[in-house]
């Protein structure tokens, strides 16, 4: 089973919002909300919290894609997280993922018996390629002991 076909199985409001997740990989995710008019806002776009599921969605498959090998020692759980809506988006919306600190300084912190916090930065683009939002989501992995 793919991460997205994880998250798709085991996430509700992911598959709620139908989440397509097009890349799952430690360097990259790519996850889209395709444009449903069940969850558009006031003037026809994403609704402002469908959006911010995409990009939590987006920084969740990295950090599985990134850690899914410690999931036996760590639990990843978000911290923190913070959007900026920059352009109004409108139709579908890809959501871009990328880790902010290196995999192996986080799994090094966790080998130190550190309790490790990494963000995630996510670009939010609609189909023309137009920025509409940023979003950074601290994450942690919590030892299982």
């Amino acid at each position: 089973m793919s991460i997205g076909e994880m998250l798709a199985a085991t996430v509700p409001m992911a598959r709620t919002l139908n989440l397509e997740f097009v890349e799952t990989a430690p360097e990259r995710a790519v996850v889209a909300l395709p444009d449903q008019g069940d969850f558009h806002n006031h003037v026809g776009g994403p609704h402002a919290g469908a959006m911010f599921t995409l990009g939590e969605s987006a920084s969740g498959a990295i950090v599985l894609a990134a850690f899914g090998d410690q999931l036996t020692r760590a639990v990843p759980l978000a911290v923190s997280a913070q959007i900026s809506y920059k352009k109004l988006a409108m139709g579908p919306v890809t959501a871009t993922a990328v880790l902010g600190r290196p995999a192996a300084d986080v799994v090094a912190e966790l080998d130190r018996g550190e309790r490790p916090e990494f963000p995630v930065t996510i670009e939010l683009r609609r189909a023309d390629g137009a920025v509409t939002g940023e979003m950074t989501v601290v994450w942690t992995l919590r030892p299982n002991n």
